[in-house]
């Protein structure tokens, strides 16, 4: 059976467009429409609510300048959020983000560790949140970018440069230490 190729071409978005021609309310249109999201995107990952308002504001503005740089290849959301997470890795970096490339030390594979069964702990989402906000700064990341945003492991790998070993290796870790700490319960 042939593969389907989507070959629907992404709407023109009546406010992008507006903003390109220079409407200040396309610009509070816009913002209020994504605002909320990409805030919430940047706090997973930077895990501070003051860095994810600076990230916030610097990326609207990176996109309101670079709007004529924006030729419907995707969606003006989706845009934006990989604008959020780039900006919000930068601010992990200025940070000195935790992530350590496992090919590059003499630790070569983790032992095995005993894991907490999944089915036995109880999964409140305030829990989790909490919890994540606790993860070291590249368990968190990686773990976001995976479960949240929905990148995969390949793809987290090219966003931070890092190898995609150690991608795997700190989401295995931030998913084991994410369990130990809803079983205690944070």
């Amino acid at each position: 059976m042939p593969s389907l190729e989507l070959t629907e071409p992404i709407l023109r978005d009546e406010w992008v467009e507006r903003c390109k021609e220079g409407d200040h309310r396309a610009f509070a249109e816009l913002y209020e429409k994504y605002a909320r999201a990409m805030y919430n995107t940047s706090l997973r990952i930077v895990a501070n609510p003051a860095d994810a308002e600076d990230v916030l504001q610097e990326a609207f503005t990176d996109a309101f300048r670079s709007l004529d740089d924006f030729h419907y290849k995707s969606t003006f959301g989706a845009w934006l959020k990989r604008i959020v997470i780039n900006k919000s890795i930068n601010q992990l970096r200025n940070r000195k983000m935790d992530l350590i490339d496992i090919e590059k030390t003499h630790f070569g594979y983790l032992p095995e560790e005993e894991t907490p069964d999944e089915d036995e702990i109880q999964l409140k989402i305030e829990d989790i949140k909490k919890a994540v906000l606790l993860l070291p700064n590249g368990y968190r990341t990686v773990l976001s970018l995976y479960l949240f945003e929905g990148y995969d492991q390949e793809e987290i790998a090219a966003i931070l440069r890092v190898s995609h070993a150690t991608v795997r290796t700190q989401y295995m870790r931030a998913k084991q230490k994410l369990l130990g700490l809803i079983k205690q319960g944070t």
